[in-house]
């Protein structure tokens, strides 16, 4: 058993270290010669990035974000599943037996692909958190959905994974928040995990888990739409709020915030 929750953990390490790697940040000082971070919302994802460095910059942030995540699915899916099943099989087997309760019924689950499930999962969390979480910036990333969208096609399966896709594309076109169709796409991900991952409950607790962090990377968001105050994609008032967030003001774009906050207040007291 010990063996399997070892390679589990590495799994979960390798695929937070591939959704670390901050596309945003990369492509934005490569080839646009800026900080990303001082563009728009000083988010590193792929909406800023459209808004920072236009559809060419922003489409090429998604493509990798979403890139890394299905790497890290891939390499679950297709590597690290097949070790468990046949080169660490009795230590698989124990660890489905005490999941499931008995021999028979973990070597039916093993045989229905439930492996493969977990490891996916694994890997879903991991990227994602890697992402929202990036170490290289101070553990301050992106909002995890191009990168959790690469990695579904894996986790929930390219059925599960295009659901997603016209959950998020059906809200976000028709409001023209892709905050808001970003939201709705992680609200999504619990139902459809309780669907296709219904036989195997720890791959479903991790996708629901990352999905709440997801929504949890967006409470800002979610706090403007709740108050009128968030800007819709290509609106005028979208494009100054980027304007005025990416000043010729050197100082990094939480500074300048804190400091329009401390002022707001002042005047109000």
């Amino acid at each position: 058993m010990a063996i399997v929750i070892l390679m589990l953990i590495v799994l979960f390490a390798i695929s937070f270290l591939l959704g670390s790697i901050p596309w945003g940040l990369i492509v934005s000082k490569a080839f646009f010669k800026k900080d990303i971070r001082q563009e728009g919302s000083g988010n590193i994802g792929a909406t800023n990035a459209v808004r920072g460095m236009g559809i060419k910059g922003g489409a090429a942030v998604f493509v990798l974000d979403a890139g890394k995540g299905a790497l890290a699915g891939a390499i679950a899916w297709f590597i690290w599943a097949p070790l468990l099943t046949n080169a660490f099989s009795l230590d698989t087997v124990v660890v489905f037996t005490a999941l499931h309760g008995n021999v028979v019924s973990a070597h039916d689950a093993i045989a229905a692909g439930q492996v493969s499930m977990l490891c996916a999962a694994v890997a879903f969390i991991g990227c994602t958190l890697g992402h929202i979480f990036c170490p290289w910036l101070g553990f301050k990333g992106g909002k995890g959905i191009s990168v959790a969208f690469g990695c579904e096609f894996f986790a929930l399966g390219p059925v599960g994974a295009l659901i997603d896709l016209v959950v998020f594309a059906v809200f976000a076109v028709t409001t023209r928040w892709v905050s808001l169709g970003s939201i709705m796409a992680a609200v999504a991900v619990p139902l459809m995990s309780v669907w296709i991952c219904w036989n195997c409950w720890p791959a479903a607790a991790l996708i629901d888990i990352t999905a709440l962090v997801v929504i949890w990377a967006h409470r800002g968001n979610i706090r403007r739409l709740m108050h009128g105050e968030e800007p819709k994609f290509g609106s005028k008032d979208a494009s100054k709020a980027s304007s005025e967030l990416s000043s010729e003001d050197p100082r990094p774009r939480r500074v300048r915030r804190e400091e329009a906050r401390r002022t707001k207040e002042g005047k109000l007291s």
